[in-house]
């Protein structure tokens, strides 16, 4: 009986999906737990509240976008159901929307330093299967990283512009907050810029950070 063959690229897209769920659950809890918090229980009436990856789940952004990058090779992008917020219900509009959009991108960045704890812990045991362990917890160094910093560049509708808003309410701000689909496809046209290449040259200098700090300079 031959052996059967996994491809490398199938074992690494399935040590992929599950840092992808959690980081994107997470991330939708932090913004659904701070909004409830701080007087807004829509999330939570509507069955946001939980780390459930599957509550969190976006047909396109959350199941067919990565299975669309794993056939063709692409680097997409991919995301989770906005959790809704009604700001109305704060009892300080500007400071708590902005808590409650900063709350995201905060926990994918403590989520990051958890990965990356477990990453050099694991460098040290010797364990089977060392590298596909290591791989998952690298992978949820960078997807968090990426989280954190992608959600607060200020384009609609990322979190950064929201802070934006929060921090400088102004006519500007909130014509910019409330583009729509205009805000998407300005952040399609940044993503395929040469801006871009500057925004990946700064993930990777945090995640150079990361690794300094833990004394691993040829990780």
């Amino acid at each position: 009986m031959s052996n059967i063959h996994i491809s490398e690229k199938l074992i690494s897209f399935l040590t992929f999906l599950p840092v992808f769920f959690v980081s994107l659950s997470i991330h939708e809890f932090a913004h659904a737990f701070s909004a409830s918090k701080l007087g807004d229980n829509t999330a939570k009436n509507l069955g946001r509240l939980t780390l459930n990856p599957f509550k969190h789940a976006d047909l396109i952004g959350t199941y067919i976008m990565p299975l669309a990058s794993f056939s063709t090779g692409i680097a997409l992008i991919g995301w989770a159901k906005p959790v809704p917020v009604d700001r109305r219900n704060f009892k300080n509009f500007y400071r708590d929307d902005a808590i409650v959009s900063f709350a995201g991108p905060i926990s994918n960045l403590i989520l990051s330093i958890l990965f990356f704890t477990c990453f050099v812990i694991f460098t040290q045991i010797n364990i089977e299967f060392k590298n596909y362990i290591l791989n998952f917890f690298w992978y949820g160094v960078f997807l968090n990283i990426f989280l954190f910093a992608f959600n607060l560049i200020p384009i609609p509708p990322l979190d950064g512009s929201h802070i934006i808003f929060d921090l400088f309410p102004n006519k500007i701000t909130a014509k910019f907050l409330n583009l729509g689909i205009y805000g998407s496809i300005i952040l399609m046209f940044f993503i395929y810029s040469p801006l871009w290449s500057y925004f990946m040259k700064f993930i990777n200098l945090i995640l150079s950070l990361f690794v300094k700090t833990a004394g691993f300079f040829n990780v």
